[in-house]
């Protein structure tokens, strides 16, 4: 990051990569701004699992362990056409022993020792997540109870466990579309999105919930610019000329609208 002079970043991590996010996170608490973690665990492997992925290994081929990894059981049985998928992916476009030293780097990881904080009394000093974060999982996936342990490990204040109906271990494949609206609505919780189009309404928007902190963090203007009352209060057109007329939006370097489709 020092190199490419990137100074903050929002990451997004599925499984092992959300791990190593997680981790990137604790070491350098300034350096991220926001994470967005998907089927995270933040746990070593125990002793049940460590023998359980030995017989596993001897029983059945790297495939097939990833497959259990990322699938649960009446997945592999009940979505054939994503399993056959994935299945010769993996077989098929994937350096095997790449993988297995993969797999076996991801066995051997160590606990994160995170632990929530006590609200007031120990928040800083506690080890923990410091930025907001997003866990993601499927209702089915066999990361459930990996992710809501890892929620309970985080400041509630902080933390946003999203867990998705009618999915599995891949909700960003099976669910992308509810995936990319929760993101949008998370970077707009933290204060980057001024306000949002609303596609069917092309003259309205509805206001950030972050956008008073947005405007008061981002310009050099001594004025705010307060969240409307509603929806249909006022149109896109009395927001920008209200902008103009305090020094909000206009000043502000880089500012942006996202479109989502309702």
């Amino acid at each position: 990051m020092t190199q490419l002079k990137v100074n903050s970043v929002i990451g997004i991590g599925v499984g092992a990569g959300s791990y190593i996010l997680s981790r990137f996170a604790l070491n350098n608490p300034t350096l991220v701004e926001g994470l967005v973690l998907i089927n995270v665990d933040p746990c070593a492997e125990g002793w049940i699992d460590w023998a359980a992925s030995k017989l596993s290994g001897w029983t059945s081929n790297i495939v097939d362990t990833v497959m259990a990894h990322h699938f649960s059981t009446d997945e592999l049985t009940d979505n054939q056409e994503l399993i056959q998928t994935y299945r010769l992916h993996i077989a098929q476009d994937i350096n095997q022993d790449n993988l297995a030293l993969f797999c076996a780097s991801y066995n051997g990881r160590r606990d994160l020792e995170i632990e929530r904080p006590v609200i007031g009394l120990n928040e800083d000093t506690v080890n923990t997540l410091t930025c907001p974060s997003l866990l993601v999982v499927g209702d089915t996936s066999p990361a459930v109870e990996a992710v809501v342990e890892c929620n309970s490990r985080l400041n509630p204040t902080k933390t946003t466990l999203f867990k998705m109906a009618d999915c599995g271990g891949l909700p960003q494949v099976v669910q992308p579309g509810k995936l990319a609206e929760a993101f949008k609505y998370f970077v707009q919780g933290m204060g980057y999105i001024p306000y949002i189009l609303l596609s069917h309404l092309s003259n309205e928007s509805v206001p950030a919930a972050g956008m008073s902190r947005l405007v008061r963090s981002r310009t050099t203007s001594s004025s705010s610019i307060t969240s409307m009352d509603s929806i249909r209060s006022r149109n896109l057109n009395s927001l920008l000329e209200r902008a103009n007329t305090t020094g909000g939006l206009d000043n502000q370097p880089g500012a942006q609208t996202m479109e989502v489709s309702c």
